[in-house]
């Protein structure tokens, strides 16, 4: 090893002692335990993706979850024919499809409050330990729900349960009273290419 590897290496070693001490002490003063509400919006693919992606986690610690599917009426997809196997898991598909395809406001209003008769409902559960509610953002949009209802239900929920919202355009509400939110941004996406929505992949 020459003059300037050894000294690469020390000068990285140094940034990496220094970094490793701003962590511990973040790490340190983090000791608050409880629920989170985590938000993952945005116009990049990819938001309900992730929220499973911690379902699977969630249940690699035992816990229960529920996922309430707002807007989305498929029942096709991976992830439901995966974790509908699961016995710890519960899914309920709630929607009609999506608005450009419903066209119909008065029924997709009366499909949202169905479905968070049923959020609200595993909000309630202190046994269900995550409450995935995918694409509600697209319902608060629309105002086919209550905001502030829906953000007074996600308040009152059980202490320690975690949920996770997805969509594009999460209200400002929501995104006030989230504990972590992730804005997901296009930066290419097959479809603009023409090519159509692949299984295991888009659904």
């Amino acid at each position: 090893m020459d003059e300037q590897d050894k000294d690469r290496n020390t000068r990285h070693a140094e940034r990496m002692q220094r970094k490793k001490a701003v962590v511990d002490e973040k790490i340190a003063a983090a000791q608050v335990e409880r629920g989170v509400l985590l938000v993952n919006t945005g116009n990049g693919k990819g938001k309900s993706s992730a929220a499973f992606g911690v379902v699977a986690r969630a249940l690699g610690h035992g816990m229960k979850v529920g996922v309430v599917q707002f807007i989305k009426g498929r029942s096709d997809t991976g992830e439901e024919a995966f974790f509908r196997r699961q016995p710890d898991v519960v899914w309920h598909v709630m929607g009609d499809g999506f608005t450009w395809d419903t066209q119909d406001r008065a029924r997709d209003v009366a499909t949202a409050e169905a479905a968070w008769q049923q959020a609200r409902a595993l909000l309630r559960d202190p046994a269900i330990g995550l409450v995935v509610l995918d694409e509600l953002n697209i319902a608060l949009k629309y105002r086919y729900l209550d905001v502030a209802t829906v953000v007074a239900d996600l308040r009152a929920r059980p202490a320690q349960q975690h949920v996770i919202v997805t969509g594009r355009a999460a209200p400002p509400e929501l995104v006030e009273a989230a504990d972590t939110v992730t804005e997901m941004g296009v930066v290419k996406h097959a479809f603009a290419a023409g090519v159509k929505a692949m299984p295991g992949v888009e659904f």
